[in-house]
C-alpha cells in the first residue's frame, strides 16, 4: 500500500516541468528561427537586388523590396555576357567530374577497406596526409605539371585533376569498412570476382555514402574556382566560378552592376540549392549513419 501511495509524486513533478519545458522549446525555436532569417537575409539581398535597377540597387543596396521591380538584369545576363557559355561549361565539367569521383573513390575505398596488400596502411596515411594539405599549396604544381603534360588550357585540364579525392576515398573506406564481410563471402561463394562483388553486393548497400559523395563533389566542383585560374585562359573555357569573378573584376566597365552580379551569382547558386533539397534526407541520413558507425 505504501508504494501506491508513493507513485502520484512523480506524477506531480513531471507535471510541474510541464510549463517549464514548453517554454524552454518555444525560447528553443524562437533561437532557431532568429538564426534562420540571419542565415536567409543575405539571400533575400541578393533577390531582391537582382530584380532592381541600376539606381535603385546603387542607393539601397540592403532594401528587401526593389522598386520599381524589373527583369532588366536578367536579361542583360543572357544577352549582354557570356553567361550560357559558362553554364554549359560549368555544366559539362560538373556531371563528368561527379561521375568520375563517385565511381574512382568507392573502387579506392573499396580497395582500402577489403583487399590485403603490402603498403595498404602506408597508403591510407597518404590519403589521410593528402586531406591535411591545403589546396591553394598544390595551385602552382598543379599548373606547372598541366603545361608540361600539355593539357593547359583544355576541358581536360579542367576535368582530369578533379577525378579524384581523398576526401572523398575516406568517406567511402570508413562506410565499406562498416558493411559486414559475411555480405560478400556468399558472393565469392557462388564465384564472383573482386569487381562484381564490389559493384553488386557493396556498392547498392552504399546508397547513403554514395548519395553524400555525390553531393559533395558536386557542389565541389560546380564551384570550383582555383583549379580553373591555373588550368584555363581561354575565355571560351570559362566555368561559372571563373566567368563570375570576370563579371566582379570590372569587366562591364563602370558602375556597381548590382543587378546583373547578384542575379548571375543567384543563377549560379540554384543547381547547388535544389539538388541539395531533393536528396537532403539522404544526406543528413548517411552523416548520421557516418557518425554512429564511426
Amino acid at each position: 500500500m505504501a508504494v501506491l501511495t508513493d507513485r502520484p509524486a512523480p506524477v506531480a513533478r513531471r507535471a510541474d516541468r510541464g510549463p517549464r519545458a514548453r517554454v524552454n522549446r518555444f525560447l528553443g525555436y524562437g533561437v532557431l528561427i532568429f538564426f534562420g532569417l540571419v542565415f536567409l537575409y543575405p539571400f533575400v539581398i541578393q533577390l531582391a537586388n537582382s530584380l532592381k535597377t541600376e539606381p535603385d540597387a546603387a542607393a539601397n543596396p540592403l532594401s528587401p523590396v526593389p522598386d520599381p521591380l524589373t527583369l532588366a538584369g536578367f536579361e542583360r545576363i543572357f544577352a549582354g555576357t557570356a553567361f550560357p557559355l559558362w553554364l554549359g561549361n560549368s555544366l559539362l565539367v560538373t556531371v563528368v567530374v561527379t561521375l568520375g569521383r563517385v565511381f574512382l573513390d568507392s573502387l579506392a575505398g573499396y580497395a582500402l577497406a577489403r583487399l590485403r596488400f603490402r603498403g595498404r596502411a602506408g597508403l591510407f596515411a597518404a590519403v589521410i596526409a593528402v586531406m591535411a594539405v591545403p589546396g591553394v599549396v598544390l595551385l602552382i604544381p598543379k599548373f606547372l605539371v598541366l603545361k608540361q603534360i600539355g593539357l593547359y588550357d583544355s576541358y581536360a585540364g579542367l576535368i582530369v585533376p578533379l577525378l579524384a579525392d581523398a576526401a572523398g576515398v575516406f568517406i567511402m573506406k570508413q562506410f565499406f569498412e562498416s558493411i559486414p564481410v559475411s555480405m560478400e563471402e556468399a558472393a565469392r561463394i557462388d564465384g564472383a570476382g573482386v569487381f562484381r562483388t564490389f559493384w553488386s553486393v557493396v556498392l547498392p548497400m552504399a546508397r547513403p555514402a554514395l548519395i553524400t559523395l555525390t553531393i559533395l563533389s558536386f557542389q565541389g566542383s560546380w564551384n570550383e574556382f582555383p583549379h580553373s585560374l591555373v588550368s584555363v585562359q581561354d575565355p571560351d573555357l570559362f566555368t561559372l566560378p571563373r566567368g563570375l569573378a570576370d563579371l566582379v573584376s570590372g569587366s562591364l566597365g563602370k558602375g556597381t552592376q548590382y543587378p546583373l552580379k547578384l542575379g548571375a551569382a543567384l543563377l549560379a547558386t540554384i543547381p547547388v540549392a535544389v539538388l541539395f533539397v531533393i536528396f537532403q534526407r539522404y544526406f543528413v541520413r548517411g552523416a548520421n549513419e557516418g557518425a554512429d558507425k564511426g
